[in-house]
């Protein structure tokens, strides 16, 4: 399978495009905006792979989805850069239709539309930029260190013990 193939089904499914005798987006433009993800997100992080992203040519080698070459944290984070910039351009498509319309009794408003995709919106590119967060950080995604005197690690550590009413934690 190809980056063609499995980075577009990944952003069909976060964009809620995954209905094949209606797609929303046709393969070529996803092709494109996934490139262009790629194109941003490869100027922001460094990845273990020098990738070559020819957005005119539709390339982008090495293929970060073959199994020599797999890259996981770039196929996620150009995935989610990508969803980012599709719910983007419906934000914006939408806010020209934000009308309302009052006749009498009989009322249209579509204003609410613009709100409800810039939640989404948010949403997704809030996760992209925890997740290109952790990559700085960590060299991968999702991923901490924690120490004893670090910031949640009380937390971590109460997961392994148990409470006692009667005198607080203790281990076993």
């Amino acid at each position: 399978m190809s980056w063609q193939n499995e980075i577009a089904i990944i952003v069909r499914h976060i964009i809620d495009d995954t209905d094949s005798s209606k797609y929303r987006y046709s393969d070529s433009r996803l092709e494109t905006t996934i490139l262009v993800a790629s194109q941003l997100v490869s100027m922001e992080l460094d990845f273990k792979n020098i990738y070559n992203i020819d957005i005119y040519g539709g390339i982008l080698d090495p293929d970060p989805t073959l199994s020599a070459t797999r890259d996981n944290a770039f196929i996620n984070l150009v995935s989610l850069k990508t969803a980012c910039i599709i719910i983007g351009s419906e934000i914006k498509t939408e806010a020209g239709n934000a009308i309302s319309i009052k006749d009498g009794p009989s009322s249209i408003d579509l204003r609410g539309v613009t709100s409800t995709l810039s939640v989404l919106y948010n949403d997704i590119c809030g996760k992209y930029e925890s997740m290109a967060n952790d990559y700085k950080f960590t060299g991968d995604t999702g991923q901490a260190i924690l120490g004893p005197y670090s910031p949640g690690s009380e937390f971590a550590s109460r997961s392994y013990n148990q409470y006692d009413s009667r005198g607080g934690y203790f281990t076993y």
